[in-house]
This record gives C-alpha cells, structure tokens and sequence, in this order.
C-alpha cells in the first residue's frame, strides 16, 4: 500500500502537469477535487492535534522529559532556519538572479498582512479562551492548551485516567481516519496541482526563470546537505530512506503550501515510514508546523538579494547578518499557512531598508516559489522528528 500510494502521487504530479500544460486554464474544472481534499484534511487538523498532543505528553509522564523534547526540538530548528537563511544569501550572489532581469515594475501594491511581531507572537501562544482557539485552529494556542492538559492529567494520576483513557481513543480514532484520508492523496494533488500549472504556463515564469531555479537548487542543495546530515548523523537514517518516507507528506506540501494543511499527513507518515514514535510526533511535528520555516527562510535570503539587485543596491555585511538574524526570529511570527513567506519578506525588507514595492517583482510567481518552500519545511520538520526521536530513545537507554 505504502509503495503503491508513492507510485500513484508521482502518477498525479505528471498527470497534473501535462493536463495544465494541455489545457490550460480551462483545467480549473478539477478544482473542487482539490478543494474537497483539502476540506477532509483541514477537518481532521484540531481533533487531531489536540488528542495527539495530549496523549503525548500523559505518555511522557515526567515533566522534565517534556522540557527537554522542547528544548531540543526549538534549538534543532533555530540551526537550521538560520543555515538555510544564510543558504539563501549565498544562492543570490552566486546566481544574480536580479542582475539582467528583464521585468518591469507594474506600479501595482501588494497587499500583505502584518506580522504582529516576535514579542506578541509569544504572547499570543497563551490563549485567553481555549474554546474560541479550537474554533479558530489557532495551532500554537491549542498546542498550548493541549501541553497543559496534558501536564494536569499527569499530576492528578489516577483520578483523571478516565480523562487520559478517552483522549488515548480519540487519538487511535483520529489516525484511524487520517489514513482513511491518505487514501485520496493522489486525487487531491492532482485536482490543486493541474489548474495552478494551466494558470501559470511557461510565459508567466520566463522572465523569473533565474529566481525560479536558484530557489530550487538552494531547496535541494539544503535537504540533500543538511537534512542528510542530519538524520544520518543524528538519526541513523539514509537520505533515501528518509525522502521515500516522507514523500507523501511533501507532495501534499508542495500542492497545498501549507504546512499546517499537511500536518496530518506528515505526522502519518513520519510514523508510518519512517518508525517516529507518536509522543515524539505529536509534540514536534505540530510546533514545527507553526514556527519551522527552512524554506521560507530560504527564500527570504534570495529574495532580499534579488530586490536589492534588480534596484541596484549592494547589501553590506551589517545588512545580510541582520536579514539572516530577522529572518530566523521571524519564523516563530508567522503562520504555517500559503502566503505567509509574504509576511516574512516585508519584515525583512523593512529592516534593511529596501523598497516593499519590491514585493510586486515576486509576487506573481510567489505560489510557484511558495510550494518548493513549503515542501522543505515539511521536510525539515521530518527531520526533527527522526532526530529528536532518536535522540530520546538513546536517552531511555541510558537511564535504563
């Protein structure tokens, strides 16, 4: 079944690119397949999340052990936020994407949300109504209330097993119906990924074909460098081991990109295939979800050298260390939803003091740029997993 679902999404992918490049736009008849996938799997993220959180941490049943987990999942992914950030950096000059460009500002704004910044972000992770949180999946504040309950399970003990027993069948239930959902995969895929090819076509992407292909080569010079690094070293996983695992949950990233949206994906296949055990999913892959970002940092770094070539601006040392210092920070103040990069990038630009006008030069291929960003998040939340999860059941060993 694994095999074959691998087989069947990479059969969706050449499909859907060959049906856009035929049909172009009239191709947006298949949307509501995709809408209807993203539907079932936007349905399952807050049940899912919340009865995987909990039944993490009862499992745990050791305060500091949780303390730990966090520890060594946020530092995992400060490093690499701020290695794939300098990645960035560095594809820019070596590839100019903005020197030559033969692109015209439109004098059209684009309108983007503001971050409401590191500080209130934090804050914000306490929510002042739980209910209110679940009804706005506001993911940080359920992972918090989640955290709590779970913690408060564990100190009562024996009275709230009847509690930690329900959760425990709410969480089997809720797998039950991710894998359910997995089934309809390729079909999901292939209904988001066809209308997005016939919209853009090849004429759209030709004038930024350098950005393009800088940013796909800084994405996979990252996974297959430090992510293979990484879980080799730490993880005692081969990269080809690991990418054929986590393929399913990075195919949805790249149709969706949304990281949040592929939450139940991820975390289903991080323990499918690639032996993750659920206390150590359910806590880092939601909290990655939300606050890693290695390929939107990846992109901040190129995209900031790209405006700053194309209006002729030569970024000093104090400049690219403040992007690479920003942008890392900046990654726990934005959702893991489609667009957010946006938001990053105007955080980035305003700090150096670059143009926000600039952010028209990108934002017509921002969704093609988008979804290889997205998949590296996923992936690099993946890898944390692997990596955390290893490094716990070494520590078990050692205490036993």
């Amino acid at each position: 079944m694994k095999k074959s679902l691998i087989w069947q999404i990479v059969g969706a992918f050449i499909l859907a690119i060959i049906a856009g490049l035929i049909f172009g736009n009239q191709i947006s008849v298949v949307e509501p397949l995709g809408d209807l996938f993203l539907r079932l799997i936007k349905f399952i993220i807050v049940p899912l999340i919340l009865s995987t959180i909990i039944v993490g941490v009862t499992s745990t049943g050791d305060i500091k052990k949780l303390g730990r987990l966090g520890g060594k999942t946020i530092s995992y992914y400060l490093v690499t936020s701020f290695i794939a950030i300098s990645l960035g950096l560095l594809a820019g000059f070596v590839f100019s994407p903005g020197t030559g460009t033969d692109l015209k500002m439109t004098g059209e704004e684009v309108d983007v949300a503001e971050s409401e910044g590191v500080v209130q972000t934090i804050l914000n992770i306490i929510p002042t109504n739980p209910i209110e949180s679940l009804v706005n999946a506001d993911m940080l504040q359920i992972i918090f209330f989640a955290i709590f309950v779970g913690i408060g399970i564990t100190m009562v003990g024996e009275k709230a097993e009847p509690v930690k027993r329900f959760f425990d069948g709410f969480a089997e239930i809720m797998y039950k119906i991710t894998g359910m959902i997995m089934t309809v995969v390729p079909i999901g895929i292939f209904g988001l990924l066809a209308p997005i090819v016939g919209e853009y076509g090849a004429a759209v992407l030709l004038p930024l074909i350098k950005l393009i292909i800088a940013m796909l080569i800084a994405c996979l010079i990252h996974i297959i460098i430090v992510y293979s690094v990484a879980v080799k070293m730490l993880g005692n996983m081969n990269l080809g081991q690991f990418l054929k695992g986590i393929f399913p949950a990075a195919a949805v990233a790249f149709s969706t990109s949304s990281s949040a949206g592929t939450l139940p994906v991820t975390m289903k296949s991080a323990e499918d295939n690639l032996n993750v055990s659920k206390e150590t999913s359910s806590f880092v892959l939601p909290l990655g979800a939300t606050i890693n970002m290695d390929g939107t940092a990846i992109y901040q770094g190129l995209a900031v050298v790209f405006i700053a070539q194309y209006f002729g601006t030569d970024l000093t040392f104090a400049q690219l260390a403040t992007v690479a210092l920003i942008g890392t920070l900046a990654s726990i103040g934005t959702a893991g939803v489609p667009g957010a990069g946006m938001i990053m990038l105007t955080m980035v630009l305003a700090a150096v003091g670059l143009p926000l006008e600039g952010l028209a030069l990108v934002a017509g291929i921002d969704r093609i740029l988008d979804m290889m960003r997205t998949s590296v998040n996923i992936i690099g939340d993946a890898s944390a997993s692997v990596v955390v999860d290893v490094s716990e059941q070494k520590k078990q060993k050692k205490v036993s």
